[in-house]
């Protein structure tokens, strides 16, 4: 279980634990006894494009979901072995916050003083042009609509946070941060982004496959071969009980029980749609456009028009539950308000807070910190239907969803993970609901994902292997 407290203000979350219970188990054949078994390696020569020699080999998939031994060319048994991976812990190891009180209020003073020199230099630039002395406006009004959204909701952050809080450290889900400790801490080297998804999803758009075959869905089975033409083009299924792992372009990514993906674009979503699957649960996480995204090209951004594209009304199912991550931008919240959820026919139900703390339980950003703050927000909606559909199942009783409810946890240190909803939503949803994530940078078990980087926080670097022999 992810959820660690749940009381009336919303949930504490343990984003750890709710990997880590995710059975990522991954069975092999011994390989110095299990040489009539080895994979064989498909060059990526069908594909035709001048950029072939960037892909490289093929990606291959071996795992076997059987236990047994099977014979060897000499009439031996070969061994079988259960690798186990658990997420690093270490990407959870947020012990102080990113900004303290200290330094938060040493940048304001510095801040008044900035602008308080500008405003010198200002009124001795306007004296001089004889004209009448003005005083230079501070804040813009995208800032001043975002401080009067932070003023409407900061006790109730504030409050719910605390009782959540309070409790994690009663139960020492939390611990108070020693001295000892933050003397001893050391900084955390994160794995290297070595395989670039999205300039892959790129490149493949070029393949001809993708544009003249409509493909099935791709199940992988025991000892299948998968080649990244076969992961361009379709959706990927592990619908066994155990982890199963694919490599492309030489980087290895571990793939959890019960779920499914789609690596593509937006411009290349035609492969879900073709499963002819809806669903009653679509999380959104847009790439949203910012000023910090385009300093560091970290990652494209889609424009409003281009999010307002996709086809959420071809994929949700009667009364869909729609939730959007939304930045604290008001730009951002007013659009998905005001344009897109009423473009898709989506009615907003409630507004969802995401708060990030230290292991110690305090806000990782000063709450009103006027750069950054502490929490994100969850836009939650139902698809609107012209005629009011009864429920398959008559017994299947879903609560009504509360509004203002804060979901309160560690953030993982990678940049963009999001905290698992699953659990926090199966009292508003159908116990045998379809799920959807879009623009997803990692799996879960149940769930379809898709994303030009779906696999991204799959790779196995981010995991720890323990080996146990079965």
């Amino acid at each position: 279980m992810s959820v660690v407290h749940q009381l009336s203000p919303g949930w504490l979350l343990d984003h750890l634990s709710f990997i880590n219970k995710i059975n990522y188990h991954l069975h092999q054949q011994h390989k110095p006894c299990c040489s009539k078994n080895e994979p064989t390696f498909v060059h990526f020569d069908s594909l035709q494009m001048d950029s072939v020699s960037s892909f490289g080999t093929s990606a291959t998939f071996i795992a076997s979901d059987s236990t047994t031994k099977p014979d060897n060319d000499a009439g031996g048994n070969c061994e079988m072995f259960v690798q186990k991976y658990v997420f690093r812990p270490e990407l959870f190891d947020v012990t102080k916050p990113y900004i303290t009180p200290a330094i938060h209020k040493e940048c304001q003073q510095r801040n008044e003083k900035e602008d308080l020199m500008n405003d010198v230099k200002k009124e001795n630039f306007i004296s001089t042009i004889g004209k009448k002395r003005k005083r230079c406006v501070v804040f813009n009004q995208g800032e001043l609509d975002a401080m009067e959204y932070h003023t409407k909701i900061r006790g109730l952050i504030l409050d719910g946070s605390s009782q959540l809080i309070q409790e994690g450290l009663k139960s020492g889900f939390l611990h108070p941060l020693l001295e000892k400790q933050d003397k001893c801490s050391e900084p955390i080297t994160l794995p290297l982004d070595t395989c670039n998804l999205a300039e892959l999803c790129e490149m493949a758009k070029h393949l001809p496959s993708l544009n003249e075959v409509e493909l099935q869905t791709l199940q992988l089975m025991e000892d299948h071969m998968v080649t990244e033409q076969d992961v361009f083009s379709r959706v990927v299924e592990n619908n066994s009980s155990f982890t199963k792992m694919i490599t492309l372009m030489g980087q290895k990514y571990l793939l959890p029980p019960q779920s499914s993906f789609l690596l593509s674009d937006i411009s290349c979503m035609h492969p879900l749609l073709n499963c002819r699957k809806t669903y009653d649960v679509i999380v959104i996480d847009p790439p949203w456009q910012n000023k910090s995204v385009k300093r560091s090209n970290r990652y494209s951004y889609l424009s409003p028009l281009q999010i307002k594209q996709i086809p959420i009304p071809k994929l949700a199912a009667p009364n869909c539950l729609v939730i959007t991550w939304v930045t604290n931008r008001q730009k951002h919240l007013r659009f998905v308000k005001e344009e897109l959820y009423p473009s898709w026919s989506v009615e907003i139900v409630a507004e969802w807070h995401w708060v990030k703390i230290t292991n110690s339980g305090e806000f990782v950003f000063p709450l009103d910190s006027p750069h950054k703050k502490p929490y994100e927000g969850l836009i939650l909606g139902r698809v609107r239907e012209e005629i009011a559909l009864p429920l398959r199942n008559a017994d299947v009783k879903m609560l009504p969803i509360p509004d203002h409810k804060l979901i309160v946890s560690v953030p993982c240190t990678l940049h963009s993970h999001k905290p698992p909803l699953a659990e926090v939503l199966k009292d508003y949803i159908k116990p045998d609901g379809k799920c959807l994530e879009l623009f997803a940078r990692n799996l879960q078990p149940g769930w379809t994902s898709w994303g030009n980087e779906v696999l991204k926080f799959q790779h196995v670097d981010y995991f720890i292997a323990l080996d146990s022999r079965s």
